[in-house]
């Protein structure tokens, strides 16, 4: 049990561990920051996202599948390979299962499944970049 004893308001203050916290220090403490640069936003590239999270006809780039090795297998045999381009169609009255256009198929996935599948990071230009 914690009680509070003569040597002040805290158990802690008498311990003789503690008593350097009483003792002036004669070195300097310093402390690093980094910060990423752009940290702002401006012209960081955006997080990957999944395939659950693009909008419908929002097209995406396949990076990797983070699914079990039998399931990365028939999605692949599917036409879900890393590099190639995957858009949302439309999807079922309550949301689940959506269709995904890739490779000139049409294919329903759960969104459990769409979100394992995570798309390549799009950079995003910079804020006053002219387009030649």
């Amino acid at each position: 049990m914690v009680g509070y004893n003569q040597c002040g308001t805290s158990p802690l203050a008498c311990s003789p561990e503690l008593d350097v916290l009483d003792k002036s220090s004669d070195t300097e403490s310093t402390m690093q920051v980094s910060v990423k640069k752009d940290a702002n936003g401006r012209n960081a590239a955006s997080p990957p996202t999944t395939l659950a999270q693009l909008r419908e006809g929002e097209a995406g780039t396949l990076d990797r599948l983070d699914v079990p090795e039998d399931v990365a297998r028939r999605l692949m045999e599917l036409g879900f390979l890393p590099g190639h381009t995957i858009v949302p169609a439309r999807s079922a009255p309550g949301g689940e299962p959506r269709v995904y256009r890739v490779d000139g198929s049409e294919v329903a996935l759960r969104r459990e499944t769409a979100s394992r599948l995570i798309l390549r990071a799009t950079p995003k230009p910079a804020i006053g970049a002219c387009k030649s």
